[in-house]
């Protein structure tokens, strides 16, 4: 029978401060077509019910990972964004975001959170249904800023939830 031994957790998950907001717009824009800049990132967290949380490597440098905005409601939340710098992609940072998204919401009662994720982003797929997510809907071409040429379908956006009680 194997031992189980306890790991120290490779990233640390916490709010994210006005001064994280530039690194946060940077790590935004090279992960989608239309990044978005600092000042919205900013309002963005700002506003009521958004939570803004940022990964950061355990015991190193506090330079942002990756993080993911968050909109609680009453009973539902969502997702707005989430995004992982290029250098720590495929290193958990994602999962690591969205558990401790999904711990939050938790602890505050939320009952759904949503999301959407391109049908092409099988990275993200991949996570969203190990952490129990299932599709519950689908808007066609929703993407339409993502295609390469005209000749390329958009594609759909896939809305997915996880009931969190």
């Amino acid at each position: 029978m194997g031992r189980w031994f306890w790991q120290k957790p490779e990233h640390h998950v916490e709010r994210a401060t006005p001064d994280d907001m530039a690194a946060l717009a940077e790590i935004h824009e090279a992960s989608f077509p239309h990044g978005w800049d600092a000042d919205t990132l900013a309002r963005l967290t700002g506003s009521p019910g958004v939570a803004c949380w940022v990964a950061r490597a355990a015991g190193g440098p506090r330079e942002p990972l990756g993080f993911a905005l968050v909109r609680s409601s009453g009973e539902e939340a969502e997702i707005i964004t989430i995004a992982t710098a290029r250098h720590a992609r495929r290193r958990g940072v994602a999962g690591a975001l969205m558990r401790h998204a999904i711990r939050e919401l938790q602890r505050d009662r939320v009952g759904r959170l949503f999301l959407e994720v391109s049908e092409h982003n099988a990275a993200a797929l991949s996570l969203y249904r190990l952490l129990g997510f299932r599709q519950v809907g689908q808007r066609k071409g929703y993407y339409a800023s993502h295609t390469r040429s005209p000749a390329d379908a958009p594609p759909a956006a896939l809305v997915m939830e996880l009931v969190l009680r």
